[in-house]
């Protein structure tokens, strides 16, 4: 009795990692990776969040920058947690410009939708600015108040995650 040897499988050549693990896992391991200290990482993302948060569309970018440089922290990892923030920016802005609107409008003037600005913009360009202006300063104000206890929350969460996370590396490199 003779035995063949099993068919040959062509060999398979190497998956290319998703776009996740690309554009997500691989920089921030990158950054974790760049000697910062896990109070530094936690303040890092606690300030990013709410910047990349901010309901004043272009400004993350010069916020994010200003912060970083200031408190010395990674600009790279500012910039790219603050904007991955974007999409929820993106879905909290109009909520928090219409609460804006009521919070600085005390129930008076008309309501911040669609059609009201559509109409005040052909009627009263003043009352149209006037109301956008209310808005974005009552959602910058909601903005503000929000930001600074998911800061905290975050920069004291996160503080042990990266010290185990650190320690984590470290040992794998040994």
């Amino acid at each position: 009795m003779s035995f063949s040897a099993p068919p040959m499988l062509p060999p398979v050549p190497p998956q290319r990692p998703g776009w996740w693990r690309r554009r997500i896992v691989e920089p921030v391991r990158n950054i974790l990776r760049q000697g910062l200290t896990p109070p530094q990482l936690a303040l890092t993302v606690a300030l990013s969040v709410p910047m990349g948060l901010v309901p004043v569309l272009g400004i993350t970018t010069l916020l994010a920058t200003f912060a970083a440089v200031r408190l010395r922290l990674n600009v790279v990892a500012m910039l790219l947690i603050s904007h991955l923030m974007s999409p929820l920016q993106l879905l909290l802005i109009i909520p928090l410009l219409r609460l804006g609107a009521r919070l600085l409008g005390n129930g008076q003037g008309p309501e911040l939708t669609l059609d009201q600005l559509q109409y005040l913009f052909a009627s009263d360009w003043g009352s149209a600015l006037a109301l956008l202006w209310r808005a974005g300063a009552g959602a910058v104000l909601l903005w503000a108040a929000f930001s600074v206890p998911v800061g905290l929350a975050l920069y004291f969460g996160l503080r042990p995650v990266f010290r185990r996370l650190l320690r984590r590396q470290a040992a794998a490199l040994q």
